[in-house]
């Protein structure tokens, strides 16, 4: 399965972004889809995810309220609503899958990731 993320960018706090994920290759099957960063010095961190049905999703408690997840019908396609973005949200964003047909990827290895996209908030 191969990954490609794009969206990123540099906006002003308390702007938006929105970000985008496709998967190709050998895409059959049940995954869950999700995103993480990483910001300069820090480790990767879980930012959110969906379910193969889309009806469960998980959110970093520090994105909670301004990030919105979602998946298209099509199952190959997952997008990261970013709103009221912050300086403390720059990092370089990267989309993760993972098979099987768990609700969360927070804490769990992820199979496949994509190359990440960088997103700059400016104060």
């Amino acid at each position: 399965v191969q990954l490609q993320a794009s969206g990123g960018g540099l906006v002003q706090a308390g702007g938006s972004l929105r970000l985008s994920c496709v998967a190709s290759g050998r895409t059959f099957g049940v995954y869950v889809m999700g995103w993480f960063r990483q910001a300069p010095g820090k480790e990767r961190e879980f930012v959110a995810s969906i379910s193969w049905s889309g009806d469960a999703t998980s959110y970093a408690d520090s994105v909670k309220g301004r990030f919105t997840i979602s998946r298209e019908g099509t199952k190959n396609m997952v997008y990261l609503q970013m709103n009221s973005l912050k300086p403390e949200d720059t990092a370089v964003y990267y989309c993760a899958a993972k098979r099987g047909g768990i609700s969360t990827m927070a804490g769990v290895p992820v199979d496949y990731w994509g190359q990440g996209t960088q997103v700059t908030v400016s104060s």
